[in-house]
C-alpha cells in the first residue's frame, strides 16, 4: 500500500524555506519521500509519500518546527491503486473514442 499526504504550507518564500520544510518532514517516522512546490505569497504544496498513513500531528509539528504553518492537509490512502484505476479508465475512454471514430469513418 502507498499513501500520499498533501499539506498546504503557508509562509514559504524561497528555496531555503523548501529545504527546511523538506528536511523536517523527512525526519518524521515512516516518510519515504517529500516533494515541495513553492508558491510565493500563497499556499505551497508539500507532498509526502509513505507506505502507510502517517501521524498527521507529527507532520504538522514538523512543518511548525521548520517555522511555517499547515493551512490544509489531505490524505490519499492506497494512492498507487487509485492512480492505476484512473489511468486504466482514461485508456479505456481513449480506446472507445478511437473505436467510435474508426466506425464513423467507414
Amino acid at each position: 500500500m502507498s499513501t500520499v499526504t498533501t499539506l498546504g504550507v503557508t509562509g514559504m518564500t524561497c528555496a531555503n524555506c523548501v529545504a527546511h520544510v523538506t528536511s523536517d518532514l523527512e525526519s518524521v517516522d515512516g516518510v519515504e519521500h517529500v516533494s515541495v512546490v513553492l508558491q510565493v505569497g500563497g499556499e505551497s504544496e508539500a507532498t509526502v509519500f509513505s507506505r502507510e498513513p502517517l501521524d498527521e500531528q507529527a507532520l504538522r509539528d514538523a512543518v511548525d518546527e521548520a517555522g511555517y504553518a499547515v493551512a490544509s492537509l489531505t490524505v490519499q490512502p492506497d494512492a498507487l491503486r487509485e492512480q492505476s484505476a484512473e489511468q486504466a479508465a482514461g485508456r479505456q475512454r481513449a480506446h472507445d473514442e478511437a473505436a467510435h471514430h474508426a466506425g464513423a469513418s467507414e
